[in-house]
């Protein structure tokens, strides 16, 4: 008996925001469920070339009171980056905190809009540090 990957799922408050996170991380919808009768979207993204490996958000269309107020509980997400020192500024410049910075050259990680961890590694040997990376502190939890 075999067993095969199929997704990660968490749960999303504002749909607009988290489609506009996941995309700034470069991961592209991949195929979308709307059910009119229960009420919710199920919309699946994963890296380009990579649909075999998706994540999948769950939207509640009249709201979601169960989403508890910190995540960490479900560990995190991990996505390889080329250029991790790249990846974390273009996220800077859209507003996004990187809450451990890539002091390393090597690992990263920000938050979603609703608390997931997401783990960036560079893909392959760690970059030489650099500034203002290699001495900025950790903001928040990670």
């Amino acid at each position: 008996m075999g067993l095969t990957y199929l997704h990660t799922m968490v749960r999303v408050k504002d749909l607009e925001k988290s489609m506009a996170f996941y995309g700034l991380l470069g991961l592209k919808e991949i195929r979308r469920y709307d059910s009119e009768a229960g009420r919710f979207s199920l919309i699946f993204l994963a890296p380009p070339g990579q649909e075999e490996a998706p994540i999948e958000l769950t939207f509640n269309w009249d709201g979601d009171d169960e989403l508890p107020s910190d995540s960490r509980h479900f560990g995190h997400l991990a996505y390889g980056v080329d250029n991790i020192y790249e990846m974390c500024q273009h996220l800077r410049d859209n507003g996004i905190v990187i809450n451990r910075p890539p002091r390393d050259g090597r690992m990263a990680f920000v938050r979603s809009p609703d608390n997931i961890s997401i783990e960036l590694l560079q893909n392959g040997e760690a970059l030489a540090q650099a500034e203002p990376w290699s001495s900025m502190e950790n903001t928040g939890h990670w």
